[in-house]
């Protein structure tokens, strides 16, 4: 079969779809998980590039990423731990920015279970308490925080439930297993509606601020679709969408 010539300049001048895209893969903590399904989506459409997600705890990513795990960006809980691979050689110099402020929620899957200014935590009224593990989960640590803050955490300990990451501690309280837990505010609010339950949100000055850090990771230096991704999530519509599930920019 011939082609004609105007169908050969056709071909030389567009690349396929497959030439023009790239794949990014992510490590992301698991606050951001809902925010980043919706961005990831609304990057591929407008970027052509494709998006794999892995999410968990900052500890265990942080773990994965200086075990050789493929990926090419960071999405943190925390400042400080895209700080640390930035100072230990791992990283692509001058990417990393503060891409969110997250908020803390004390929520129960119990419509009235949870006041509004947290008291139910002294009330006795409950079993179990969720929080992710603080040793490796910044939403876990700003919870003992919050405890300690009203002096709960000696108290309310033999209560704790931990999960590894703050996901699993929203499993908890979302299947019953425990009856509250702190979680990120993301996991239970979206355009200003709490998605169900009951809530406090708890004020920001009960513990350190919930500076999230995204970095390209140094083996995507050369990337197009990292530096894409990371350029996305300083545009407006990123923006947007990390405002609605209720963080700050």
């Amino acid at each position: 079969m011939r082609l004609s010539f105007s169908a050969m300049l056709l071909c030389l001048l567009l690349p396929s779809a497959g030439a023009l895209a790239d794949e990014v893969k992510v490590a992301v903590a698991a606050n951001f998980t809902a925010p980043m399904q919706v961005i990831a989506e609304a990057f591929e459409q407008d970027t052509g590039h494709q998006l794999k997600a892995s999410f968990g705890s900052t500890g265990q990513l942080y773990a994965q990423i200086t075990h050789g795990a493929p990926f090419d960006v960071f999405l943190a809980a925390d400042d400080s731990t895209p700080a640390k691979l930035e100072s230990e050689g791992e990283t692509v110099e001058g990417s990393r920015f503060t891409y969110a402020t997250g908020a803390l929620a004390l929520w129960s899957a119990q419509p009235n279970l949870v006041d509004d200014a947290g008291a139910v935590l002294r009330s006795g009224s409950f079993k179990h308490l969720a929080i992710a593990n603080p040793k490796i989960a910044p939403y876990g640590l700003a919870a003992t925080q919050v405890m300690a803050a009203q002096d709960l955490l000696e108290q309310l300990t033999p209560r704790l439930v931990e999960g590894q990451s703050i996901g699993q501690a929203y499993q908890f309280v979302a299947s019953g297993n425990a009856e509250l837990g702190f979680v990120a505010l993301s996991q239970v609010y979206r355009d200003g509606k709490l998605s169900g339950g009951s809530a406090w949100l708890v004020p920001a000055e009960l513990h350190d601020p919930i500076h999230q850090d995204a970095v390209i990771l140094r083996k995507a230096a050369h990337n197009p679709a990292a530096q894409a991704l990371m350029n996305y999530l300083h545009g407006e519509r990123a923006a947007g969408i990390i405002r609605s599930f209720g963080y700050q920019l």
